[in-house]
């Protein structure tokens, strides 16, 4: 499976370059996720502009990011979903759980708003030098 990370100073974006989502490809995009999570990073953008379709283990794979997101106290943000990925979330009944935004502009935004907001509240990011 073919993908990019793309890691800024507060969030790192994954893109797949694949067209589906399933049990060949999610487990690779999940093993990034725990990676990422076991580096530090605790706010992930999946990028979702290529793909088209997504199984169960799509989901699973998304869920698994919601969770080590939320557990390192950041979050986790679906972007540019296809409108059959959406639908999938929607029937799932995962809507309410997973964060889906229509554009990464937007993801980037909420994830420094949450940023902002956290080093307000005094809950500064750490230093990951």
């Amino acid at each position: 499976m073919k993908f990019t990370t793309d890691k800024h100073e507060r969030y790192v974006v994954i893109q797949p370059h694949e067209e589906v989502m399933d049990g060949i490809t999610a487990p690779k995009i999940k093993s990034e996720f725990i990676l990422l999570n076991t580096d530090g990073q605790r706010n992930i953008i999946l990028d979702l502009t290529h793909v088209t379709q997504a199984d169960s283990n799509g989901l699973r794979c998304a869920l698994t990011a919601h969770r080590l997101c939320k557990a390192a106290g950041g979050i986790f943000i679906i972007a540019e979903a296809h409108k059959n990925v959406r639908e999938l979330i929607k029937v799932s009944k995962l809507d309410n759980v997973l964060l889906v935004v229509p554009k990464l502009a937007e993801a980037e935004d909420m994830i420094f708003m949450e940023e902002l907001e956290k080093e307000f509240r005094g809950e500064g990011q750490t230093d990951r030098s």
